[in-house]
């Protein structure tokens, strides 16, 4: 069984001590601590006992973003990628110029490179990017002439 040593608690080695909010933990006769923070603790040392010292508890500041929170929103959205067909109807400097006009840090080598994928093969993938972007992206070529669509990076459904 655990003992309370002043602020300490002493487990055995291998032994993990969780509690959620709400919970009450036991720690030794008549004596019961109420967790109002989760929080996980775990002894020191594999297959060593030890005394574990009190765990730092960061102070809630309404509007400030927790460590879980921005995890969270590190997600990565799925990766998109822009098509660029080919056509008949624009000529290749127009495309180079709507390419470098429309995609974000487009170079003249990139441009003119996607430009002739395109005009060989029949398509060609323009830049890799978020859905969003890629919407717009592919909205703004279509507007100015070119033929374009988006799919998932992962080759689609």
């Amino acid at each position: 069984m655990a003992t309370a040593i002043s602020g300490r608690i002493a487990l055995p080695p291998g032994h993990v001590l969780s509690c959620r909010p709400g919970d009450k933990l036991h720690l030794y006769k008549g004596h019961y601590v109420n967790c109002g923070i989760p929080r996980t603790i775990s002894a020191a040392g594999a297959g060593k006992g030890g005394v574990l010292e009190r765990p730092t508890i960061e102070k809630f500041i309404p509007g400030q973003e927790s460590e879980f929170d921005l995890r969270k929103s590190r997600k990565i959205a799925p990766p998109y990628r822009i098509i660029l067909h080919n056509d008949n109807f624009n000529k290749r400097e127009y495309v180079v110029q709507v390419l470098m006009k429309v995609i974000p840090g487009m170079t003249l080598d990139t441009a003119v490179n996607v430009m002739q994928e395109a005009h060989y093969n029949g398509l060609s993938v323009v830049i890799v990017c978020t859905q969003a972007d890629a919407e717009e992206h592919c909205m703004q070529l279509r507007g100015n002439g070119l033929l374009s669509s988006i799919e998932p990076e992962g080759g689609g459904c």
